[in-house]
């Protein structure tokens, strides 16, 4: 009897001593255990980040609606044109009406949903695989979609039976390209080991290899060469308000509920022992999440092309500002990943106006210094 007595009590002092640890690791989850100054810090510089995203963001549609390369429309001019057209229910529009509902604005719906599924896709990978220096470029999964998208384009050129079906098939395509890309970075790495530097050389592999099939179609696909080449560099020129919602719902959509497992990426980002410790299936969390990531990325690309570093630096910067914990990166990242494209997507339309750049020269154009500032400051913490 004693030594029951003596067994249960020490079983539950082990169970309460897990309970403790668990709380415990909880409250300080992530590679850097917060003082509460510090964790008030983090929150205060959060709902900083918020409230002048959602400004900036709210500014920036404002202009986004009024200019473009077509020419400049007064702010007011332009939100009471648009109020205008909504209230009409975009039938029987003036040509200003017009242009500001069926052309700027469906650009400002899409570019908002790309950017946040982005942002989301690269700190959902940045968390996976444990290295900040990752994103869906470097992964392969944006060059297997364009890959995919351009032989879909080249056949549909060639096959003028699926021409009117070129605004679904392409887009499928590009799903299907970036899924295909990513089971094959996934072998390469797991095969090499797993580690996070194995991850990104097989990413660097995969899209090298889809980029030269992608070089093949190209070659095959002279004659529509310069609407492919605009997808491959990132382009909103396209967008109706049909792929508009198809683009934005989904990727907002994706991006909210890969939010409801920021505790697991808290968990998962502490270390895989850890967490099997902490109750986490490792292994189902990372091949389920790492699928969604790669359908969110490939959405995006699938109706706008591939768009660079705005996966890789938003994240990053999050992360920087932030902390390790992601229940603060990830809705930051939703707000400062839709400023950062509605931002490019503007510069793009008017800095060589009446021409229109591609939106992905621009986000690299602004992403490239940024991620050299941030490599080198923060560099020496990562070992490769």
């Amino acid at each position: 009897m004693i030594g029951m007595a003596d067994s249960g009590s020490r079983g539950k002092g082990l169970i309460d001593t897990l309970r403790r640890g668990f709380r415990s690791m909880n409250d300080s989850i992530g590679p850097e255990n917060l003082g509460k100054s510090e964790i008030k810090t983090k929150k205060k510089r959060f709902r900083i980040i918020l409230v002048a995203g959602v400004f900036f963001l709210a500014v920036m549609f404002l202009v986004s609606i009024s200019i473009s390369s077509g020419g400049i429309i007064p702010i007011t001019d332009a939100f009471s044109s648009l109020i205008s057209a909504i209230s009409k229910g975009g039938e029987d529009l003036t040509t200003e009406e017009l242009y500001v509902f069926s052309s700027r604005l469906p650009r400002v719906v899409a570019a908002v949903g790309v950017g946040a599924g982005l942002a989301i896709a690269g700190c959902m990978f940045q968390a996976l695989i444990r290295n900040p220096m990752v994103d869906p470029y470097i992964t392969g999964v944006s060059s297997g979609a364009g890959c995919l998208a351009v032989a879909a384009s080249t056949m549909l050129a060639s096959i003028p039976v699926f021409a009117g079906y070129s605004a679904y098939i392409i887009p499928v395509a590009a799903i299907l390209g970036g899924l295909i890309a990513f089971a094959a970075t996934l072998l390469v790495a797991e095969g090499a080991g797993g580690s996070a530097t194995n991850y990104i050389l097989s990413g660097v592999i995969v899209g090298f290899a889809f980029s030269s099939v992608q070089t093949v179609f190209l070659s095959l696909n002279k004659d529509n060469l310069t609407n492919v080449m605009w997808w491959l560099y990132g382009s909103f020129g396209n967008i109706t308000w049909e792929n508009a919602f198809l683009v934005m719902i989904p990727a907002l959509g994706i991006s909210l509920i890969a939010m409801l497992w920021a505790r697991e990426f808290n968990v998962f980002t502490a270390g895989e022992d850890q967490a099997r410790l902490l109750g986490l299936n490792v292994r189902k969390f990372k091949a389920v999440m790492m699928v969604v990531a790669s359908v969110l990325a490939s959405l995006c690309v699938a109706f706008v092309g591939v768009i660079g570093f705005v996966g890789l630096i938003i994240p990053h910067a999050c992360r920087m500002l932030l902390g390790s914990d992601h229940r603060l990166i990830m809705p930051a990242s939703i707000v400062l990943g839709a400023v950062l494209m509605l931002f490019s997507d503007i510069i793009a339309r008017v800095v060589i106006a009446p021409l229109e750049l591609p939106v992905g020269a621009i986000t690299a154009m602004i992403g490239t210094p940024v991620f050299a500032y941030m490599l080198v400051k923060r560099g020496r913490e990562y070992d490769g």
